[in-house]
């Protein structure tokens, strides 16, 4: 009843809530309606008065329907409240735009009476303007009236704008006005529809208030039913809350009891691991024995071909000698004939090494056929051996029955029995019998503890070869413990004084004195050793190993081992060697080096050395001090043995057929070092067959347990049916490691190591006493009846032969069953060796003799799925000779799944009969199936019975399957593909998993159009339990919501459903290309696509066309439309432009650039690598040098040697020089490494280092191509990206964004640089305008192709030129290309020169700087002035000129005089007479003897940016004159003339010279040639002859301040040589009374000058009264100068008075 209530309250729930949201959305569209005339109301705001006429049309349309569809009805539906929203809407816009047009009348009212107020004022003033015009104007005022008329233009102008606008005002009041009245004319139409709206208002008001109240009392309701309901659920939660503390106190139990029995488990266990460690330790100690004869062997096999390898290497090394002479004979011939040295060699050597590969290739061939004829031998021998063999079983099955095999059967088995009885015998039983399957684990446990103590004792003692047979006879049974009482311990016993410290010889008092003192030592030395409060206890050193075992020794040889101590103290101890074993002290010696200190941790070495002399086991120890107290390390010496087991000590065959055959295999291992002779046979006693009265006592015993294994000669069906089929015959007592070994194939048993966990070890005692078995055999009553019994268990053909140390002898045991019963026999391994035990094992089996049997006792359905049915048909053979009645049962669990038909039949006689199988899995299955199935393995086991009629033995077989589902798992469930643009596809992942271990096809059907599923196409195949990634591809065909369904079919007719839900956007804006597939573009050149963004948003009208919005959004605003490309900051792309406004109806080209380049980090790494390559080569050269030194140095001491014993050293000491030398090379050409030198880090290689170009062109050429794929967004928001203010960003929705995806391939150029290590820009630096530089760039093609170049123009205004184009270039070759420079002017020239190919195209970048260079010079005034010289005689000046431009200047100095051009200057007429103006020329007098007057030195070079030249000008004239002049003019880049220099001097034969006044002669001497005179008469005549100088002055007149006018006379004296003897020049000036009273005035009048000094005399002149300015004034004085002559100059004063305008 609750539940009815439940539900029936679920229902109303579920109404009322739908009911409710429906009311909801009612409101929520009403509220929308309601909001929606606000909205227009602003957007209709701002619309133009034209639009009018359509919005009342609309309203109009929608009165009407409202006034049409007015419904009386009280109760307003929901379409009748829609219209009354419409019509309020619609109402409310007329009345808005009604009060909006009167406003603007309003305004445009007073827009109106303002224009007709400024166009009076305007006229007022141009009024009052034009009157103040008419009075200025009358007043002759010209500025104020220009002033006045400007202002009147003005006023004239701004009436005409107003009037102007009057009408236009006035039109639009009239417009507005009309607009009024049609608004008022269609209120009035509507006017009577108020009333009815206000009413139906107030009727829906009044609706919505009760649908409130109902609502309220709904909510009301649900509350109440949601309390009953959490009622209910917590009474609920408290009922499974005590229902989980019971569960929970159970668990708590069950744990407890578990973990009782999960302890006892662990002890087992533990004691299986413990015994699982001794094994692993016992093969570790053999495998280091192993390796140690190994090391020893190897040791002397290196000994033994010692000098065989010497031999060899002298052989080598002649033969390499042998082939360098060829080579160079071979050399010569080829540079004889004019050949390729390194292409003929090079050919040689490859044609060599073929020949040696052909010859290989051959020896291969010869190999594998003599491998191919041995195979085939070997098959055939064995083919003869299995026919052999099949002739012998033959043989063996028919003859006669032997007549001793019953006898030994009953004796056998009388003894069997009485040890059964006797509780003594059955301990004997234990130790010499393996156990049964059925045995206790203990049992199994001890049995392997006796053994494995045996086995170390005999490894560790060994047998004592006086041991009489009667004492092995007698004592049958041992201990299980070896005790003290053990006579083998007994034999190699060492006693207390044996052992003792003391050595031989020594007294009992000398002894107990020895004792006494070693105490004392010991109390002094051993303290304890307390470390932060922790005493140490134990074992101060451990040593490794624990154990020093010399094991599987020879005598005569020595053996050595190497023990590490380490301090395992708590802080600093000392290790003394107190000695070892006194018993051992014969066979060891050990080597030990104290020490000293030794921290915690720290360890230190002692060598063992044990040399046996006698072949016995040895055992002591080797005994330590230290300062905790002594301690040793046990030491055991074992001589070589034989160790032989047993894989098995029982072989069960099973339960078979009579006529079949099975074998099996023993396996017998030897772990000792030491082989023997083994021999197999049978035990005494026992025949090999039982009768089956016999064998059921025995099952008391030895209970099978193995039972029914099928022979291992017999085919199965699958691998999977031989598992289960050897699974089940397993007994459930046997252990798991039984059933792993029996699962395993044949193959797999004979490899089987001796520390598997199959293997078993069981102890073997001496034989049973044979007296005993006749005994026995006599008082057996059934001796006739067995005596004819065949021998069923029987050896194969190895039954004897040897085994070595450390391997395995596999021999094989038969059994063909005879008669139905039990069988068992005994075997018996016996060895020569007198030390080794014998083996004994026992063979089992049960023969059956039933008339009826299954073809394929184990049927295999192999996987089945659920739901599906599988058949399979069962055939049963009959080997009776009369018709039989079956009946075919199956077990009651399955019934309802599993089913045979026929139920029953009849089987004729030895025929077959065939059963249907039917098997119907379904997913009730585990829960029916119980044991009979594996939930963890899906394993179904199916016991099948057929029953025969008058046989009590049924016939069994077992049905096998794996049982599995068919499910699909789609990962995830639910796909949401989000927000897409039509204009692109979106892909998801998903992963579809098979459960089943079956393969599965698949496929998806019914795909939508806009979905695509990948790869192929959605259908496939599933591998069992695999998992598979498919894309499922989304592309919305238009903007909304999508929501939809993926079925997915498998090949059984089963879906599987995947949803999946996204939202289609139809952007603003669309791209002309969203994919660009660049061309194969090479490193540094640059592709260029185009494509457009396109802007096709034109109108709102959904209808008519789709319009942008993002699903069912708004739609987009029509206008202008902005857009950005956001591209990754290190991508090779570049967009322009990447931001941008779009026009509706317009498209913007955007171009995208994708230069490939290697990144900055990648070549910095390359540098880094080619810098250690270059480094470790060079270290390896220099390696080699020194190598090759340190020979030759060897070779020249060797030969020094004498004596021939002393040579053959000295030539195996080269050999191994060589040899080592050799490896060193090997290593070093291995390992280039260099771990000295440290290489710079990649952040320190600059991008204009040489090593980052090397690197980069290294990387260029290596360039093998890459592919790179690059996504770009576009953003796209509304509005214009211009009007955007300061950092405002506009509004723009992420789910409009457009993406262009780039294809990049970047291929390696075809054409490279190779020179400047691949630099691409060609830089001229600064280079003089006017003056031409060239530069050299070569180009290599990289490709295996001709290809043909051209090259872009360049500017042939500019300064660059390509001097020489070429048109192709050859694959491999390089081309030189000369670029030339000419700048015109001062400045930064530049421009790109492209060098196209076919595939790519180089660009190099030309730079260059024109500057116009510019020195200084010291020289002042541009004349250097030499000054005076003794003719014959030299003066030197020096000036510097600096270089003030920015480049380095090459300079030449040229005189005037030397010029080529001086020959033509010398035709034309003096410049004195052509121009009385120039009185001087450039060049001047010039020497008699034909040499330069003037010299320069250097006369040229370089001057370095900012550095100066200093120059040396060198006056030497040969003659006396005063107009010795040159011009020195500089010249840069042997072109332009930077600087002009007027060189002057003046020579005299005399000491003394006046210098001053006017001019009196011409600047060039006489060509008349004078006849030659004397020095006296040239004197004589110079002293008689007075000079003329003339001295003008001008006084000038008017000024304010007059000053006498100035003229000077310099006197000198000459600084030279050849006048130091004598004294100063004198002067004095005469005459001076008459030019004082004329106005002069001279100052000084008389003195001296020095050698090489001057001195002034000064002449003023101020004109006296009586003075006529238009005559000159005129004077004379003499002066007279003394030196090595006397000169008489006369001066003449002539002044005159000028005015200061004329001045």
């Amino acid at each position: 009843m609750e539940g009815i209530q439940l539900s029936d309250s679920g229902e109303e729930e579920q109404t009322s809530v739908s009911s409710f949201q429906e009311e909801e959305k009612d409101d929520i569209t009403e509220q929308k309606l309601r909001e929606e005339p606000e909205d227009d109301d602003k957007t209709r705001s701002k619309e133009n008065s034209k639009g009018v006429g359509g919005d009342f049309d609309y309203s109009r349309e929608g009165l009407e329907h409202y006034a049409s569809n007015v419904n009386n009805n009280n109760n307003k539906k929901y379409a009748d409240r829609v219209s009354i929203l419409t019509l309020r809407r619609n109402i409310n816009q007329l009345d808005n735009l009604s009060k909006e047009k009167d406003i603007m009348i309003q305004k445009t009212r007073e827009e109106l009476s303002a224009c007709h107020l400024r166009i009076k004022i305007l006229t007022k003033q141009r009024e009052s303007v034009e009157t103040k015009i008419e009075k200025e104007k009358k007043a002759g005022n010209a500025a104020a009236m220009f002033r006045l008329q400007a202002a009147h233009r003005r006023l004239c102008t701004e009436l005409e704008n107003e009037k102007d606008l009057e009408p236009k005002i006035a039109l639009l009041l009239k417009e507005n006005v009309y607009d009024m009245w049609q608004i008022e004319i269609e209120q009035g139409k509507f006017g009577g529809l108020r009333e009815q709206l206000e009413k139906d208002e107030e009727t829906l008001e009044t609706q919505y208030k009760k649908r409130t109240e109902e609502r309220i009392q709904k909510e009301k309701a649900k509350v109440l039913l949601m309390e009953q309901k959490e009622q209910a659920a917590k009474k609920k939660e408290m009922e499974s809350q005590e229902e989980y503390e019971r569960r929970h106190q159970k668990v708590i139990e069950d744990a407890q009891r578990n973990n009782e029995k999960a302890v006892q488990c662990l002890k087992k266990t533990m004691a299986r691991i413990y015994q699982k460690k001794a094994k692993e330790e016992l093969e570790t100690q053999e495998h280091m024995e192993r390796r140690m004869q190994a090391v020893l062997s190897l040791k002397n096999n290196i000994t033994s071909n010692r000098e065989t390898l010497r031999a060899l290497q002298a052989r080598d090394k002649a033969r390499a000698l042998e082939a360098k002479n060829q080579e160079m004979k071979m050399r010569e011939t080829i540079l004889a004939g004019g050949g390729n040295v390194a292409k003929e060699i090079f050919l040689h050597k490859r044609l060599v090494e073929f020949e040696r590969q052909k010859l290989e290739f051959k020896d291969q061939q010869k190999s594998k056929k003599i491998e191919i004829v041995a195979r085939i031998l070997q098959e055939e021998a064995y083919m003869q051996k299995q026919e052999k063999y099949r002739s012998r079983t033959e043989a063996v099955r028919s003859c006669s029955k032997l007549q001793d095999s019953a006898l030994w059967k009953i004796k056998t088995w009388n003894y069997i029995e009485k040890t059964c009885e006797d509780p003594a015998a059955a301990i004997l039983q234990k130790s010499w019998r393996s156990p049964s399957a059925c045995a206790s684990v203990d049992e199994k446990s001890s049995s392997e503890k006796d053994f494995s103590g045996k086995v170390s004792h005999s490894m560790i003692y060994g047998n004592d070869e006086e041991e009489s047979e009667e004492e092995q006879d007698e004592t049958l049974a041992e201990p299980e413990f070896t005790g003290l009482w053990s006579r083998e311990y007994a034999l190699n016993k060492v006693s207390k004084e044996e052992t003792d410290l003391k050595p031989h010889g020594a007294s009992k008092m000398e002894r107990e004195i020895f004792t006494r003192n070693l105490k004392k030592l010991r109390s002094g030395m051993i303290h304890k050793q307390v470390v932060s409060g922790h005493e140490f206890k134990g074992c101060p050193f451990y040593s490794k190993p624990s154990v020093i075992h010399f094991e599987d020794f020879d005598v005569g040889k020595t053996y050595k081992k190497k023990i590490i101590l380490i301090n395992a103290s708590y802080s600093v101890n000392f290790c003394k060697l107190v000695g070892v074993s006194e018993h051992l002290k014969d066979f060891i010696s050990i080597h030990f080096d104290p020490p000293g200190q030794m921290s915690a941790g720290m360890s230190c070495e002692i060598v063992v050395t044990f040399k046996p002399m006698i072949n016995e086991d040895l055992e002591g120890k080797v005994t330590f001090l230290a300062q905790t107290g002594s301690f040793s390390i046990p030491l055991k010496c074992t001589v070589k043995r034989c160790v032989l087991a047993l894989d098995k000590e029982l072989i069960d065959f099973g339960t078979h057929v009579v006529g079949e055959t099975i074998s099996r295999t023993i396996t017998l291992t030897n772990r000792g070092a030491l082989g023997t002779r083994f021999k197999l046979q049978t035990s005494a006693g026992d025949s090999g067959t039982c009768t089956t009265a016999t064998k059921s006592s025995l099952k008391s015993v030895i209970s099978p347990t193995l039972d029914g294994v099928i022979s291992e000669e017999r085919d199965s069906s699958s691998p999977m049916g031989s598992v289960f089929e050897k699974k089940e015959q397993v007994s459930p007592d046997q252990t798991d490691e039984t059933i792993k070994c029996l699962s395993q194939p044949e193959s797999q048993k004979t490899k089987t190591s001796l520390g598997s966990n199959c293997t078993k070890q069981f102890s073997q005692d001496a034989p049973i006493p044979k007296a005993d078995l006749e005994a026995k055999n006599r008082q057996s009553p059934l001796e006739p009846l067995l005596e004819e019994s065949p021998v069923e268990i029987t050896l194969g053909k190895v039954t004897e032969g040897e085994i070595g140390p450390f391997s395995s002898v596999k021999l094989q045991v038969i059994f063909v069953p005879a008669i139905p019963g039990d069988v068992q026999a005994e075997f018996v391994f016996t060895f020569d060796n007198q030390n080794s035990n014998p083996l004994f094992f026992t063979a089992i089996g049960v023969s059956v003799d039933v008339p009826v049997w299954v073809t394929n006792p184990n049927v295999d359905l192999k996987i089945c799925m659920y739901d599906r049915l599988y058949q399979d048909c069962i055939v049963i053979q009959s080997r009776a000779k009369a018709a039989l009645r079956l009946k075919f049962e199956v077990c009651k669990k399955l019934s309802k799944y599993m089913e045979l038909l026929p139920k029953t039949g009849y089987i004729q006689a030895q025929s077959s009969f065939s059963v249907q199988l039917k098997f119907l899995p379904r997913h009730s299955l585990p829960e029916d199936a119980g044991e009979y199935f594996d939930k963890e393995t899906r394993v179904l086991e199916v016991p099948m019975t057929i029953s025969v009629a008058d046989k009590i033995k049924p016939v069994t077989f077992t049905v096998h399957a794996i049982v599995t589902t068919s499910d699909l798992e789609i990962s995830p469930a639910e796909v949401n593909f989000g927000y897409c643009t039509i204009y692109e596809a979106v892909q998801t992942t998903i992963t579809l998993t098979n459960k089943c271990i079956l393969p599965q096809e698949f496929g998806f059907v019914d795909l939508p159009e806009f979905v695509e599923i990948q790869p192929d196409d959605g259908f496939g195949t599933l591998l069992p339990l695999e998992s598979l990634n498919l894309d499922i591809i989304f592309k919305a065909n238009k903007a909304k919501d999508y929501s939809f369904e993926l079925i997915c079919k498998t090949e059984i007719n089963r879906q599987f459903k995947l949803s999946c839900k996204a939202v289609g956007v139809h952007p603003p804006l669309e791209l002309s290309h969203s994919l660009v597939q660049f061309a194969a573009t090479a490193l540094n050149d640059v592709s260029t696509a185009t494509l457009y963004v396109i802007n096709s948003h034109v109108s709102l009208n959904r209808f008519t066309h789709a319009v942008p919005r993002i699903g069912k959004g708004q739609t987009a605003p029509v206008g202008p439309t902005s857009f950005e490309f956001h591209v990754p900051e290190s991508s090779p792309v570049t967009v322009m432009p990447s931001v941008g406004t779009v026009l509706p109806g317009k498209k913007c080209l955007i171009q995208v650039s994708f230069r490939p380049v290697l990144s900055d980090q990648q070549i910095r790494k390359e540098a880094v690598q080619m810098l250690s390559r270059a480094t470790a080569t060079r270290t390896f050269s220099e390696k080699r040098m020194r190598e090759s030194e340190m020979q030759v140095n060897n070779k020249k001491k060797d030969d020094s040697l004498a004596g021939k014993r002393e040579g053959r050293k000295a030539s195996m000491i080269g050999i191994k020089r060589l040899s080592s030398i050799h490896l060193s090379k090997d290593r070093d050409s291995k390992h280039l490494t260099t771990p000295g030198i440290e290489l710079p880090k990649p952040e320190d290689i600059k991008p204009d280092s040489e090593e980052y170009m090397a690197a980069q062109s290294s990387l260029i050429r290596n360039f093998r191509g890459k592919f790179e794929k690059y996504t770009i967004p576009c953003f796209v928001a509304s509005g214009d990206i211009d009007e955007k203010r300061g950092s405002e960003t506009l509004n723009y929705s992420p789910y409009n964004t457009l993406y262009l995806e780039l294809h990049c391939p970047a291929v390696a150029p075809s054409v490279v640089i190779t020179s400047d290590n691949g630099k691409n820009i060609i830089n001229f630096g600064e280079v003089a305008v006017g003056h031409r530089i060239t530069k050299q760039i070569t180009i290599q093609n990289i490709l295996d192709e001709q290809l043909a170049i051209s090259f872009s123009i360049l500017n042939p205004h500019g300064p660059f030129l390509l001097v020489n184009p070429v048109e192709s270039l050859q694959p491999g070759k390089n081309q030189l290309l000369v670029i030339s420079f000419c700048p015109d002017e001062n400045k930064l020239f530049f421009e790109t020169l492209d060098i196209y190919t076919i595939k790519n195209t180089l660009t190099l970048s030309i730079t260059g700087h024109g500057v116009t260079p510019s020195i200084a010079c010291s020289v002042e005034g541009e004349i250097l002035d030499m000054g005076y010289v003794i003719a014959k005689e030299k003066g030197t000046s020096t000036f510097k000129i600096q270089n003030t431009s920015t480049l380095a200047l090459k300079y030449s100095m040229q005189l005037e005089s030397l010029s080529q051009t001086r020959d033509r200057e010398l035709q034309k007429l003096p410049s004195f007479l052509t121009s009385p103006t120039k009185r001087t020329q450039l060049v001047g007098t010039q020497n008699y003897n034909g040499l330069s007057v003037f010299s320069v030195f250097p006369v040229e070079g370089v001057i370095d940016i900012g550095k100066s030249q200093d120059f040396i000008v060198t006056f030497s004239p040969d003659h006396e004159s005063l107009y010795y002049s040159d011009c020195l003019k500089v010249i840069l880049f042997g072109k332009e003339i930077a600087h002009v220099i007027q060189l002057k001097g003046a020579a005299r034969d005399h000491m003394m010279f006046v210098e001053g006044g006017d001019p009196l002669d011409v600047p060039i001497e006489s060509l008349i040639i004078t006849s030659p005179i004397s020095e006296e008469a040239a004197k004589r005549e110079l002293e008689e002859t007075a000079k003329s100088i003339l001295l003008s002055l001008e006084y000038i007149q008017g000024e304010t301040s007059p000053t006498p006018a100035m003229r000077e006379l310099k006197v000198g004296a000459i600084g030279a040589s050849q006048f130091a003897s004598k004294k100063n020049v004198e002067f004095s000036l005469d005459g001076l009374a008459l030019l004082q009273q004329k106005g002069f005035t001279a100052e000084p009048i008389k003195g001296t000058v020095d050698h090489g000094q001057t001195k002034c005399i000064s002449v003023s002149w101020v004109p006296p009264t009586d003075f006529d300015p238009a005559h000159p004034l005129t004077a004379t004085a003499t002066l007279t100068l003394k030196g090595d002559i006397k000169e008489t100059y006369k001066v003449l004063f002539m002044a005159r008075v000028v005015s200061a305008l004329t001045h």
